[in-house]
């Protein structure tokens, strides 16, 4: 499993990805899911990858040929919208799910697998799809303007209280990596590296880039601002109104505090 997490924001884009696959808590891998393709001053494309890893490998290698073969194919360097290339990187899913599909599902091997891609081609505002293991494919909105893929139920109540269109860039990045800490913590099957680029609008070529290892200082400074930040409301938070504890219990309560 892996996490994936795209945003679209009125100043730009902010993309993040972790680099951990795994078969079982003994067969722990890293691959990267951050796939970028930059011509700059004409496009910036970004895919990032979740599922199963043969299945999203194949589809964008599978793209990468037909282009190879066919200049006229539709890839990532030639659409000329963010459109067309959802439609064509689903294309690519169905023909790798048709091809291998029926032999995974065969021997037991979950064959499901997604997409975000998202970016800026230059006569058209930034883009953001989600594509489905399917191979069909929704885009962002005002009122949706993020996506996840993966494992993305710990990470998802940070992004709901605090993402809006007009949130910073800086500010995204700051969300993203605190919404990456919840999930590594709750889940073994996510963790470092952590891929981050920064796209800014109308820019046409990546702003920024990090990658974040294990025992970086910045998440290492997220990870326990947060955490210490969190016990603090926590303490600070009233009791409810309509229960007050007994003696005892008040009691124990502190001496287990001791």
């Amino acid at each position: 499993m892996t996490y994936c997490l795209g945003m679209k924001l009125d100043a730009g884009m902010v993309f993040a990805s972790d680099s951990r696959t795994n078969a079982g808590v003994d067969n722990v891998g890293r691959f990267e899911k951050m796939r970028v393709y930059e011509k700059p001053g004409e496009r910036v494309i970004v895919a990032l990858s979740a599922g199963n890893l043969s299945v999203t490998q194949n589809a964008l290698g599978l793209m990468d040929h037909q282009a190879r073969k066919d200049p006229h194919a539709t890839h990532f360097n030639n659409a000329s919208s963010l459109f067309e290339i959802a439609g064509a990187l689903g294309d690519a899913m169905r023909e790798v799910q048709r091809r291998d599909g029926e032999y995974m599902r065969a021997n037991k091997i979950d064959a499901s697998a997604s997409f975000i891609v998202g970016g800026q081609i230059a006569g058209e505002a930034p883009r953001l799809f989600l594509v489905y293991t399917e191979g069909n494919f929704i885009e962002s909105s005002r009122e949706t303007n993020y996506f996840q893929i993966g494992e993305i139920k710990y990470g998802k109540p940070i992004i709901d209280r605090v993402l809006t269109r007009r949130t910073s860039l800086q500010d995204a990045v700051k969300c993203a990596l605190i919404s990456f800490d919840s999930t590594m913590r709750s889940n073994i099957s996510v963790g470092p590296p952590i891929d981050v680029l920064v796209l800014e609008t109308d820019a046409l070529r990546v702003g920024v880039t990090q990658r974040l290892d294990e025992g970086d200082p910045y998440l290492t400074q997220v990870r326990q601002a947060w955490s210490d930040g969190l016990k603090r409301l926590y303490v600070q938070m009233p009791a409810p109104p309509w229960y007050s504890e007994t003696p005892a219990l008040q009691q124990a309560a502190q001496q287990a505090q001791q």
